[in-house]
């Protein structure tokens, strides 16, 4: 089977995967925040295809599966840059497919999947050396997220590195611009929160991978010839642990900038592996079976996260609560002719987007009150995860 039919098949298999993903999911606050309030890239480009495919779920994360499907293709091309063997580019293709912060920006409402998507568009173009094009390309980044500063101080740094006075000037130039439009605050004391964005890092990759990933680049800064790929994660890391040591980081402004280092971290892989001897590849193999069975382990937990309630005594607790919850509820309250609630702001504006509006008649609490309520219970897998008090308001 060739090169090109087997990542079709991957990329077929993935957006199933994807779509049973969001199945599961309902809207978070922070997306409905999104989705009703900003006027922002992500707004609009979710209002676009909510008015297209209506509002619902699929409809509210087919951009972000797009996104991801073209960051795909994309990792393919730049990876042929770095890794001439077709097994190698489909190693880094399938090691970005499973990484678990690629998989949650493809879930989920959020500039991440953007960010990695016109990233590795601007290396492509970039390596095809079609300078007018990215030159072109850089500053429309702007209008979309304030995180692509990272990306232009990456750039700059090449610039400065390759002494392209040109590009070094120009990005310097889009990063003040950016810096001038969004703000960058650094303010307050230092209290030193690298372990928590080393943390985030190791769950992005999964602990290994970035171990891997931290190596991959140290050994380029020291040995191996540096490239923009190279530049634009190094920059990242570099400048989100330096932050992290005065103040919490947003992990989404810069896990984009990382994760393109796939086909880097692949080649080196592949270069320590083949120049041994047969018979000394044994520590390789190891550690290629552990991490690939990490990632799968993650990537199915990703998928069947809700199973992990059984297990949790505290529902709140689980890593995808915030994202549940909502849209059974909504269907509940409709089954009971329930159209219009009062409830708390967050949960409000959740259920909006589920048509079930802000109304007087009947309140709806997570505790029970006087007034003699309907009780609604969200439960997954048959354990009961939350439960709601529907009253009706006596006039």
């Amino acid at each position: 089977m060739s090169n090109v039919r087997i990542l079709l098949l991957l990329v077929f298999a993935d957006i199933i995967l994807l779509f049973y993903g969001v199945s599961t999911l309902s809207i978070s606050y922070s997306e409905a925040v999104i989705f009703f309030d900003d006027k922002n890239f992500l707004h609009y480009i979710v209002k676009f295809s909510t008015s297209i495919f209506g509002q619902n779920d699929y409809a509210l994360r087919i951009p972000f599966i797009l996104f991801h499907v073209g960051s795909i293709f994309l990792l393919y091309r730049v990876s042929g840059y770095f890794l001439k063997r077709d097994f190698d580019r489909l190693l880094a293709v399938i090691t970005f497919m499973l990484l678990p912060g690629v998989v949650g920006a493809a879930l989920l409402v959020n500039s991440a999947s953007v960010a990695i998507f016109f990233t590795l568009l601007f290396i492509l173009l970039f390596l095809q050396k079609r300078r007018l094009l990215y030159m072109i390309l850089l500053p429309f980044f702007i209008l979309i997220d304030n995180s692509f500063m990272i990306l232009y101080l990456g750039v700059f740094s090449y610039g400065v590195y390759v002494k392209d006075k040109v590009l070094a000037s120009y990005s310097a130039l889009l990063f003040l611009l950016a810096l001038g439009i969004y703000g960058f605050h650094m303010g307050g004391k230092p209290k030193g929160y690298i372990l928590d964005t080393l943390s985030a890092y190791s769950i992005i990759f999964s602990p290994l991978i970035f171990l891997y990933f931290f190596y991959t680049l140290y050994r380029i800064l020291m040995k191996e010839e540096k490239n923009i790929v190279w530049f634009i994660s190094f920059v990242a890391l570099i400048f989100s642990i330096l932050i992290s040591y005065r103040q919490r980081i947003l992990i989404d402004d810069f896990a984009p900038y990382v994760v393109v280092s796939v086909p880097l971290m692949v080649k080196m892989f592949m270069g320590s592996y083949r120049v041994r001897l047969p018979e000394l590849r044994r520590g390789h193999k190891i550690l290629f079976v552990i991490v690939f069975l990490m990632l799968f382990a993650n990537f199915t937990a990703t998928y069947a996260y809700k199973y992990f309630y059984l297990f949790i005594a505290n529902p709140t607790k689980h890593f995808a609560y915030k994202y549940n919850i909502a849209k059974e509820l909504a269907f509940k309250l409709k089954k009971l002719g329930i159209h219009k609630v009062q409830t708390s702001k967050k949960l409000q504006k959740r259920l909006r987007f589920y048509s079930i509006a802000r109304g007087k008649e009947y309140i709806l609490s997570d505790k029970a009150s006087s007034l003699t309520p309907q009780k609604v219970t969200i439960s997954y897998m048959k354990k009961p995860i939350k439960t709601y008090y529907v009253s009706k308001v006596n006039k």
